[in-house]
């Protein structure tokens, strides 16, 4: 049984390199970026899923990394409220994009929520206490999906843009985890996959129905993950690595 059949993305625009990094790893390259983009929309349909490719937003240079707008599920989604000021009104497109596809409820103000902040493994949900989401965004997600019958619990996030820059569920009670996450203790129940501080970029590798992408350039990950059994899915996202983006950043995934 799949877990997801479609994937919402966005391909990046030419003003791409203006938007916000902490990274320290130099400007992107814009054709380099479009191609690695291609090539992960090209994972994804190897993965089973229809893709909605929307076009590039010039006004937002952050929003190919689409996952920050929504969260989503099968049965509905979550139209996010960022963190950050500068990117507020990236989700009024998705919005509309998703309005088709699915019952939508709404993150309102005062609360902040971000979709990277935002870990679904199997009926709970993990929200991350971070720069871009607050408490108040943080209950008004408990209370939306407590009516959906998951179980919702907040977790602070410490030194980390995102808490899926830290941490990612595979599945199987199998989880990604930064060896340097504060809240380690609140996942005991899993068995904990610890990244080092030489790979930490590739603790954003992203699970999706039969395989996992990870990240190019992390040989013990992708080991430790092929260990588990499970098939992997090399992708280079140096670019969008520059611009603190990762592999789940870059789509909604239903």
């Amino acid at each position: 049984m799949k877990m997801f059949t479609r994937a919402i993305v966005r391909k990046p625009a030419e003003t791409f390199a203006n938007g916000i990094t902490t990274a320290n790893l130099g400007k992107p390259d814009i054709n380099l970026a479009l191609k690695q983009h291609e090539a992960y929309c090209e994972a994804l349909i190897k993965c089973g899923l229809e893709l909605t490719v929307l076009d590039p937003n010039p006004k937002f240079p952050d929003s190919c990394f689409v996952e920050d707008t929504a969260v989503v599920t099968r049965d509905f989604g979550v139209i996010a409220r960022p963190g950050d000021p500068r990117r507020l009104g990236e989700e009024v497109e998705i919005q509309k994009v998703l309005e088709p596809m699915l019952t939508l409820c709404y993150i309102e103000e005062p609360g902040k929520l971000d979709g990277g902040d935002i870990m679904q493994a199997d009926n709970r949900f993990f929200i991350g206490l971070s720069n871009r989401t607050n408490l108040a965004g943080s209950k008004q997600l408990k209370n939306i999906v407590s009516k959906y019958n998951y179980e919702a619990y907040s977790i602070p996030v410490c030194n980390l843009l995102h808490f899926k820059t830290g941490v990612n569920y595979l599945g199987d009670n199998n989880l990604l985890i930064h060896k340097d996450f504060c809240s380690k203790d609140d996942f005991k129940s899993y068995n904990q996959i610890v990244i080092e501080d030489d790979e930490e970029y590739a603790a954003n590798s992203l699970r999706v129905n039969d395989y996992v992408l990870v990240p190019k350039g992390f040989p013990k990950t992708k080991a430790s993950i092929e260990n588990l059994g499970y098939q992997v899915i090399e992708v280079d996202l140096s670019e969008y690595q520059k611009m603190d983006g990762g592999l789940s950043c870059l789509s909604l995934r239903f």
